[in-house]
């Protein structure tokens, strides 16, 4: 029954890029237009099938298929629709269009289940809008940090609780600190995603099982001071920002190695490193310089340690350089291990359909890390995909997609029933 749901998929697929079309990517702005209509394509497809669609609080869509029995916990199979800017296509996407396929093969098998099964459209997981990732299912579990809602949108200027608004949510709702819903009342979360390291193609297998995903600490702007001067200064009396951005950079880069050698997985990743725009100057040591930082890891300990170091390194440049190395604005996901029992009944799933399914850590942060931090039994399954993520070159195949859905859609039946 999966191979049927290939013209749904394909369709699917192809609609939410024509949404996004922007040239050489995709585009799907959160709290915009390209989200919007994005959720609006899938909840169509999912009244097709006779699934109740709802909205909640913070804007994330909820398409039900009711169970037999209301007093079962649901099982909730989600993720995003929104993208980077000029990203690829596949990242959170692919991972509803595959619950709702999942849903269709087993509505065809002739399944119904005891347990509800809910597909989330889960809002705004690209930290790229607001400086804060995972905001869909921060919302929903109660995971917001103090003073989220008055984040400004990167470009519509409208902050988080504004754009919240303006998609039909709460944002009243989600400032009293209480879950839009109970994880005690939830059965499981299940999510499909492409993977973000070429482990599968390295593998050569369509299907991994997630077994953890990384934590992360992220400063979207940090701010080196010193003091602008003239390019003829002798080195000892420079407090150049651009060098010790440099040096910080690399000092950076060798903590990265030192705990890849002790093999203890993590990475560092600078995405912003510049000097600033209206200032620089080739004739002038440049006095301000600015980064981003994530710095991710799968442990909450190890995590809490690579922190204690960053504050340490800063220090130490900022000292040798005489200038100041400001961290700014901080903001934190929890480390998301799979629960042992769901990595289990996917693997028996896989093997059911003779896929190996490899048993990987992803190395990105999903929506799944706010339902495994908050007690909800969660497991992920990893689509192979060329070319990593958020960018334009995504290259995932329908057939390996369905080939999660294959898993996923076993794995409901019995877990479901």
């Amino acid at each position: 029954m999966i191979a049927a749901q290939r013209p749904m998929v394909q369709s699917l697929l192809d609609g939410v890029a024509r949404i996004g079309a922007d040239p050489p990517g995709i585009t799907r702005e959160a709290y915009g237009r390209g989200e919007n209509e994005a959720m609006a394509l899938l909840a169509g497809a999912a009244q097709a099938l006779d699934l109740d669609c709802s909205f909640d609080a913070g804007a994330n869509l909820t398409m039900r298929w009711p169970g037999t029995d209301p007093e079962a916990p649901p099982i909730l199979v989600g993720s995003h629709l929104d993208s980077v800017v000029q990203g690829g296509n596949f990242d959170g996407a692919a991972g509803v269009i595959a619950g709702l396929a999942a849903v269709a093969a087993l509505q065809a098998s002739g399944v119904r289940p005891r347990a509800g099964i809910e597909v989330l459209a889960l809002r705004c997981e690209e930290a790229v809008w607001f400086g804060l990732g995972l905001i869909g299912s921060r919302s929903l579990l109660a995971r917001l940090p103090a003073g989220a809602l008055a984040l400004p949108h990167a470009r519509s200027g409208l902050t988080l609780g504004q754009s919240i608004a303006a998609c039909g949510g709460d944002p009243a709702r989600l400032a009293n600190g209480v879950p839009l819903r109970d994880p005690k009342t939830l059965g499981a979360y299940l999510e499909v995603h492409i993977e973000q390291a070429p482990q599968l193609i390295e593998a050569e297998q369509a299907v991994a099982i997630c077994l953890a995903n990384p934590g992360n600490v992220r400063h979207p702007r940090i701010r080196i001071s010193g003091e602008d001067a003239h390019t003829g200064l002798p080195h000892r009396f420079r407090r150049d920002a651009a060098l010790a951005g440099a040096e910080f950079a690399l000092a950076l880069e060798r903590l990265w190695l030192e705990e890849d050698r002790a093999g203890r997985p993590m990475a560092v990743t600078i995405g912003r490193f510049h000097t600033l725009a209206d200032r620089h100057a080739m004739t002038v040591v440049p006095g301000q310089f600015e980064l981003s930082l994530d710095l991710r890891a799968y442990d909450p300990t190890h995590l809490a340690r690579l922190e204690a170091r960053l504050q340490a390194i800063a220090a130490e440049v900022g000292a040798a350089r005489d200038v100041t190395i400001a961290l700014g604005e901080r903001s934190a996901a929890a480390p998301g291990a799979m629960e042992a029992g769901i990595v289990a009944g996917l693997a028996r799933a896989a093997g059911k359909l003779g896929l190996a399914a490899p048993r990987l850590n992803s190395p990105g942060s999903h929506d799944a890390n706010n339902f495994a931090a908050a007690g909800v039994p969660t497991g992920m399954l990893l689509v192979r995909n060329a070319n990593g993520s958020h960018n334009p070159h995504e290259a995932m195949a329908t057939d390996d997609l369905l080939a999660a859905t294959g898993v996923l859609a076993l794995f409901l039946a019995e877990h479901a029933a």
